[in-house]
C-alpha cells in the first residue's frame, strides 16, 4: 500500500477514532457507529476510505459487517518511515 494513501486515510480525526475503537476488538458497523458522533453515510465513508488504504477489513456475518484492524499495515507504515527518516 502506498505511505502517501496510508497517510491521508490517517489524516482524519474521525477515521483515526475508528481506528482506537477499532484496537480493542473487531466490531460491527452498528457498534462503531454508536461510539461515535456522525452520520451512518459519514462513518461509512470514513470505513470506505479505511478498506481502501488496508488499515481495515471485513467480513459479513450473516447481515452484519464486522470489521477488523489490519496491524500488517501499520507494521509497514512504520517500516516505510523508518527507513525514511534514516536515510
Amino acid at each position: 500500500m502506498p505511505l502517501g494513501e496510508t497517510l491521508r486515510a490517517l489524516a482524519d480525526k474521525n477515521r483515526r477514532k475508528v481506528l482506537e475503537i477499532l484496537k480493542r476488538g473487531d466490531l460491527s458497523v452498528g457498534e462503531i457507529l454508536l461510539q461515535l458522533n456522525i452520520t451512518g453515510a459519514s462513518l461509512s465513508h470514513h470505513l470506505n476510505v479505511l478498506r481502501q488504504a488496508d488499515l481495515v477489513s471485513s467480513r459479513r456475518e450473516g447481515q452484519q459487517i464486522i470489521y477488523s484492524l489490519n496491524l500488517s499495515v501499520f507494521e509497514e507504515v512504520i517500516n516505510d518511515l523508518s527507513n525514511f527518516l534514516s536515510k
